[in-house]
């Protein structure tokens, strides 16, 4: 297997496989969305035998710390620590049949090192429980990081660089392009 950047040609294959891993076309939809708006950190695919088996899009998104507990309009002082850059981990696919043998383990352990590489540094995903802890992801409310949409218990966040947790609280917010999700 080979996991490497997508490519123009690779389009049909990532619709279909995103496709067939969410049982609908809403995730495929995102990713021509985001790939149209300019706004991928990084899309790559999982390859076997020269089919795309597997595919993974991470995008930016922002926090609002003004929406933390205990902020206040003037935390806009020259103080104020610097703004923190967030990859947003979604959607990630692997085509059913392919599920269970590594795949998405290799798409995301890949895609967090295009995202350290690029100097971010959160990653978010709101995803499995039993799945995205093994990468380093942690619940991220307890840290008083909270989704704009709620689902928080499925809504993890993990550090790249060292200390970027460290007064991270706020509201996420992910690309627009995610409300028709």
């Amino acid at each position: 297997m080979i996991i490497r950047p997508e490519r123009k040609t690779d389009e049909a294959a990532i619709r279909r496989v995103n496709e067939a891993a969410f049982d609908q076309p809403a995730e495929a939809d995102l990713v021509d969305a985001l790939r149209s708006a300019g706004a991928v950190i990084g899309s790559l695919v999982a390859e076997v035998e020269v089919e795309v088996v597997g595919h993974i899009l991470f995008s930016p998104a922002v926090i609002d710390s003004h929406s933390h507990p205990g902020s206040t309009a003037h935390s806009h002082t020259p103080t104020r620590e610097k703004p923190r850059s967030i990859a947003a981990l979604g959607p990630m696919a692997v085509l059913p049949e392919r599920q269970g043998q590594g795949i998405g383990s290799q798409l995301v352990g890949a895609g967090l090192d295009v995202c350290r590489a690029a100097g971010y540094d959160l990653v978010i995903v709101l995803g499995h429980l039993d799945f995205y802890p093994r990468f380093g992801f942690r619940p991220a409310p307890p840290l008083g990081i909270r989704w704009e949409h709620g689902a928080d218990s499925h809504f993890m966040v993990m550090e790249l660089q060292p200390g970027a947790l460290a007064g991270a609280g706020g509201v996420v917010r992910y690309r627009p392009e995610f409300d028709s999700v």
